[in-house]
């Protein structure tokens, strides 16, 4: 189980857990539940270069077609396959096997995100 106090947070909803320079960028729980069933998940190949505050993925669900940002600018170093091939898993786990993409990053660019206290007070009025 992931201890969703030690990630951070973008007002977009995705979520960051941080191992070194590499950060696993998902969508949260709210996110998930928001888009309704996931059937599609289109993210950045390996190797390639996002900028922060960029569109850098698509995820559609039966409601609707919401975009993937990146939160930080760094080159992505991983893709999840599992879930370009079984997009439901974001819905099933989203803090888990549901994360998308991993994304070399400069730790010092993470300073302005949300910590969980602050993401849970932005979405709080919008249950």
């Amino acid at each position: 189980m992931t201890d969703l106090d030690t990630l951070k947070y973008t007002a977009e909803h995705e979520w960051i857990a941080v191992d070194g320079d590499v950060a696993t960028i998902g969508i949260t729980d709210y996110a998930a539940d928001k888009l309704g069933d996931v059937v599609y998940v289109d993210l950045p190949a390996a190797g390639s270069a996002v900028t922060g505050g960029a569109v850098c993925g698509e995820i559609e669900s039966t409601k609707s077609v919401g975009e993937l940002y990146a939160p930080v600018s760094g080159e992505i170093v991983e893709v999840n396959d599992a879930a370009v091939d079984d997009p439901s898993i974001v819905n099933a786990d989203p803090f888990g096997d549901g994360w998308l993409v991993k994304l070399r990053v400069d730790p010092a660019g993470l300073d302005g995100l949300l910590d969980r206290a602050a993401y849970v007070a932005l979405t709080e009025g919008d249950k």
